[in-house]
C-alpha cells in the first residue's frame, strides 16, 4: 500500500496527465483562430520565401475518437483501481478475482473428485478414471524431480520399482506426498578417519556385491557395525522406519561407484522430499498417491 504522499502524487499525475491530454488536442483544434493566420489557414511560419506551414486540423470524427478514449480511462479509473490506494467503485483486485477463479475452480471437482472420497486405496489403484487423474496430478507437481516417466533420476528415487526407502503400502506413500521426508545421513569423514573411509567403502561395495580388496572390506565390516550399523542394519538390509536405504542390492539413489560412495560416506547426504500437505487437497494426494502405486505393483 502506498502511504498518503505517494497515494496523492501518483493520483494528480495520472488525472493531470490525462487532462494535458485533453487540452492538448483541444490546443491543436483552435490553432486556425490565432492571430496571424491568414485566409489561406496558414500559421504564418514561411521558409524559403515561399514555404508556408500551413494549419490542416484533425478531422472532428478522428478528434472524437481521441476524446472517447480520455472519457473510457476516467470511467475506468473511477470502477477499478488505478489512482493510488483508491479501489474502485466495484472494489476489484488481482487477490479477489484469484480467490474466486479459485472457489469457482474447487467447486466444479467437487463433482469429479467426490466419486473417489470413499474409495479404499485397493479401489483407487484399480479404477483406471482415479489413475488418469492422479497422473495428471502427478505431471503437474511431481515430474519435475521425478521425472515424466516417474523413473527418477540420480538423487531422485524411481517410483516404478520394488525399492523403496520409506516404504512401498499405500499408507507410506501417502505420507511421504502429504507430510514429505528429508533424508538424514551424517558426514563420516572425521569419524572414520583417512584410512577407515576407503575400508568402509570397500565393505559397503561388497555387500551389494561389487568386486573388492578382501582385506580392506573385512577391515571395513568392524568400522561398519560400530557407525552404520543402527540405521543400516547389520546385513545392510536398511529400515524404512528411519528412510535408511539397503545397501544389499545393486539400486543406488546417488550412485554406487567407489567415488560417490566415499562423497556419501564423508559428506553425508539431506534430500528433501517436499510436503505437500498445504498446497494439495486431500483428494488430489489420495489420487497421486493411488497412481504411484499403481507404477509400482504393475
Amino acid at each position: 500500500m502506498l502511504n498518503s504522499f505517494w497515494n496523492g502524487f501518483v493520483i494528480i499525475i495520472t488525472i493531470g496527465s490525462i487532462f494535458a491530454c485533453w487540452w492538448l488536442l483541444h490546443w491543436t483544434k483552435s490553432v486556425s483562430d490565432r492571430e496571424g493566420a491568414d485566409e489561406m489557414d496558414s500559421t504564418g511560419h514561411i521558409w524559403d520565401e515561399n514555404i508556408r506551414e500551413l494549419n490542416k486540423p484533425l478531422p472532428r470524427w478522428w478528434l472524437h475518437l481521441f476524446n472517447i478514449t480520455i472519457v473510457f480511462a476516467l470511467v475506468y479509473l473511477a470502477i477499478y483501481p488505478g489512482l493510488g490506494n483508491f479501489g474502485g467503485l466495484k472494489d476489484w483486485s488481482q487477490e479477489k478475482r484469484y480467490q474466486q477463479e479459485m472457489a469457482r475452480a474447487e467447486e466444479m471437482q467437487k463433482a469429479v473428485f467426490s466419486r473417489f472420497r470413499d474409495m479404499e486405496p485397493n479401489e483407487l489403484i484399480a479404477d483406471a478414471e482415479a489413475r488418469q487423474i492422479g497422473g495428471r496430478l502427478f505431471a503437474t507437481n511431481c515430474a519435475m524431480c521425478h521425472g515424466s516417466d516417474a523413473r527418477g533420476a540420480q538423487g531422485f528415487p524411481n517410483l516404478t520399482d520394488a525399492h523403496w526407502q520409506w516404504g512401498s503400502s499405500y499408507d507410506a506413500v501417502l505420507t511421504s506426498i502429504t507430510q514429505g521426508r528429508r533424508a538424514a545421513m551424517p558426514a563420516l569423514a572425521d569419524a572414520l578417519g583417512e584410512e577407515g573411509l576407503p575400508q568402509v567403502v570397500a565393505y559397503v561395495r561388497q555387500l551389494s556385491g561389487q568386486q573388492v580388496d578382501v582385506e580392506q572390506a573385512a577391515a571395513g565390516e568392524q568400522r561398519y557395525q560400530m557407525f552404520c550399523v543402527a540405521c543400516h542394519g547389520p546385513d545392510g538390509g536398511g529400515n524404512q522406519q528411519l528412510g535408511a536405504p539397503g545397501l544389499a542390492d545393486d539400486y543406488w539413489l546417488y550412485g554406487g561407484d567407489a567415488a560417490t560412495i566415499t562423497q556419501t560416506l564423508s559428506q553425508g547426504r539431506n534430500g528433501v522430499m517436499p510436503a505437500f500437505e498445504n498446497s494439495l487437497g486431500e483428494d488430489h494426494r489420495r489420487l497421486i498417491a493411488a497412481y504411484v502405486k499403481g507404477l509400482s505393483d504393475s
